[in-house]
């Protein structure tokens, strides 16, 4: 990297903890159902993995199961209602996101969360006027892993690739980064299942808190 031009951010356990809200919702759908409640730690070590890792953890039904796509359904639409309740920025995030404003950098968001949720979220936070490209499943042809939402924001804000950094609290984020050309930072504060060694995954930084985000990014732009 010559000089940072661009930061991009997974959404879900690297710029937001929605992990409260979705506590929130399964487990008052678990109780309208008569269902055993589940703990927040098994939560948090889901959310990376979408609403049916929730349902399968909450309902213990496969996506094969006759009943997963009504319970998926139900969930998607009751966090839908509830989903910038207790959802904040991580610590650290709103100073960094300050001072990329201030120094003109851009920043944007590369995300598997759905534009239905995204754009909702990103407004219940006041962060919708301020955020760079969005990009989406419905953005693009190819989910993370594959760089091409990444490869369209950097497009977007007429950066280079190299020149940018990509933050995210999952393999996939980390290897969608990497594919893209782009520096790339573990957010090891997020939702890291107790299975995962983000050491092993070859990122350019590890960020024990979202409060090193700011250092690191005062470094790269020198």
């Amino acid at each position: 990297m010559e000089k940072l031009e661009a930061v991009y951010f997974d959404l879900d356990g690297t710029l937001i903890d929605t992990a409260p809200d979705f506590y929130t919702v399964l487990n008052t759908l678990l109780k309208k159902h008569g269902r055993p409640e589940v703990t927040y730690s098994a939560v948090r070590a889901n959310v990376s993995n979408g609403a049916r890792a929730l349902t399968e953890l909450g309902f213990g039904t496969g996506p094969d199961d006759l009943t997963f796509p009504a319970f998926l359904e139900e969930l998607l639409d009751a966090y839908e209602q509830h989903l910038a309740v207790d959802t904040v920025l991580f610590p650290g995030m709103a100073e960094a996101l300050d001072w990329m404003d201030a120094n003109e950098i851009p920043w944007g968001i590369v995300t598997n969360k759905p534009a239905r949720f995204t754009g909702k979220v990103l407004e219940g936070l006041g962060l919708h006027e301020r955020v760079g490209p969005v990009l989406c499943p419905d953005d693009v042809k190819q989910r993370k892993p594959d760089p091409e939402g990444l490869l369209i924001a950097a497009s977007a804000d007429k950066v280079t690739p190299a020149n940018c950094l990509y933050v995210g609290d999952h393999l996939r984020d980390i290897q969608a980064g990497q594919n893209a050309g782009m520096a790339t930072a573990v957010a090891a504060f997020g939702y890291i299942d107790a299975d995962d060694d983000p050491h092993g995954w070859q990122a350019n930084y590890y960020l024990d808190e979202g409060t090193d985000l700011l250092p690191l990014l005062k470094t790269l732009r020198g």
